[in-house]
């Protein structure tokens, strides 16, 4: 039996069409689901998300008491403090990915997978629903803790506070999406952190302390200027529901075009 090169991988040349290992796309996601917790790095990717979302909304909180700041729905800590979580996130989605390339092992999983958009996209969907429950939690937990230490500076109604719960899941997932794709393009943890630390958190730091209108507005169509106005805008909702729409689809086309960039990436080169 001879073998040949397909689009998005090797099959065999019997001339049949090499339609991915057996269990198709459920099969491609239930093995990348076993292969991210069969190492201890996600674990500990989410414990140092639970302990920064406990930390940062006790601080967050507590100046807010002390210097006397308006009363603000009590959610506003677990969003705030996303912005430094994100990352826990981002290095589990990176690890997921680059740590296959620096082993050797994306050519076997390439081999179980032939279509190279099913690999990614299976990696894609595990850490988005491992970054949105994670995300919920820690809003819920950071909620929880931003409560008492805000003594009375915080208002608190059920609703405002599950949409806000569910939007960090979301927006965390999305960055979860966005990491993945950038994993896959650079194939490198330090490449792919370098470029996520620029976008996320460098680029809208620098434009913001530059001021002005213009590079504010700037900064708001970058995931995490965007992802923001999402967390907070959703507190106000319904009045604030189109904000809030087109903030999410903000972060949700960075997430495309980056997974776009990876899966362009994956197809051209070897693994």
């Amino acid at each position: 039996m001879t073998t040949k090169t397909t689009q998005g991988g090797t099959g065999t040349g019997t001339g049949a069409p090499d339609h991915g290992s057996a269990g198709g796309f459920a099969g491609a996601v239930a093995s990348e689901w076993v292969k991210l917790w069969s190492v201890r790095a996600p674990f500990l990717c989410l414990l140092a998300g639970l302990a920064m979302t406990g930390v940062f909304t006790f601080y967050y909180a507590s100046i807010a008491r002390i210097n006397g700041h308006p009363v603000q729905p009590v959610g506003h800590a677990a969003a705030s403090s996303v912005v430094l979580v994100q990352f826990a996130v981002v290095v589990l989605a990176t690890i997921a990915v680059t740590s296959e390339y620096s082993t050797g092992s994306m050519r076997s999983s390439l081999l179980w997978v032939p279509r190279r958009h099913r690999v990614q996209a299976a990696k894609a969907v595990v850490v988005a629903v491992v970054a949105f429950a994670a995300g919920t939690v820690f809003a819920a937990v950071g909620t929880a803790v931003a409560w008492g230490a805000f003594g009375g500076r915080a208002s608190f109604e059920a609703g405002t506070v599950l949409a806000q719960v569910l939007a960090v899941g979301i927006y965390l997932a999305l960055v979860a999406v966005l990491t993945v794709g950038t994993a896959f393009a650079a194939r490198h943890p330090a490449g792919s952190l370098s470029v996520l630390v620029t976008l996320l958190w460098a680029l809208p730091s620098v434009l913001l302390g530059l001021g002005g209108p213009q590079l504010a507005a700037v900064a708001g169509r970058l995931p995490h200027g965007a992802g923001d106005r999402f967390l907070r805008a959703v507190a106000d909702a319904p009045h604030t529901a189109a904000t809030a729409a087109t903030a999410v689809l903000t972060v949700g086309a960075w997430a495309v075009a980056a997974h776009l960039a990876g899966l362009y990436v994956l197809r051209r080169r070897d693994a």
